[in-house]
């Protein structure tokens, strides 16, 4: 599949693991390689494997991964800093590295819903439609999302600012 590092890097956003994101996409390729003469009819066959990988993700059983997310930072050299800005490799790192840890605290629809509306740049009625919920649905995961981010931030300057006094 020509589309394959793409959907691998929308897979590592959503799961915040790349070896993760590999079995969600590897098994995701394989429902599809089945079922390829009814996807390739589809108006976007690209949309319908995408929408393959989120279900894949939101319905992901194996504990053991979703409670042992391994967050090293190496790993999150491969997104690019959209932010701009200069900063050293070690602090890009432990900025990533931080941030995956806030991520990895949310819900999963959560966590899908900020990932399809900030990296796939998805409104909320395309959203709502994807999780198969109301658009209010997909604001107020969003909402709480942010709010936890937010709060679990500013817990984070707090306790650096105390290590310092």
């Amino acid at each position: 599949m020509a589309r394959l590092p793409s959907l691998l890097r929308y897979a590592v956003v959503l799961t915040g693991d790349r070896y993760l994101a590999q079995d969600v996409v590897q098994e995701v390729l394989a429902r599809a390689h089945v079922r390829w003469r009814r996807i390739s009819n589809a108006d976007s066959p690209e949309a319908y494997v995408r929408r393959m990988v989120l279900n894949e993700y939101l319905s992901w059983r194996r504990s053991w991964a979703v409670r042992n997310l391994h967050l090293a930072g190496e790993r999150l050299t491969e997104i690019e800093d959209a932010r701009g800005g200069v900063l050293d490799h070690a602090d890009r790192i432990a900025e990533a590295d931080a941030l995956w840890h806030r991520l990895a605290r949310l819900g999963r629809k959560q966590r899908a819903v900020l990932v399809l509306r900030y990296y796939e740049q998805m409104d909320d009625e395309s959203i709502a439609d994807l999780l198969n919920c109301s658009p209010a649905t997909v604001r107020s995961q969003a909402s709480k999302a942010l709010r936890t981010l937010r709060l679990e931030s500013e817990r984070q300057i707090l306790i650096t600012a105390e290590e310092k006094s």
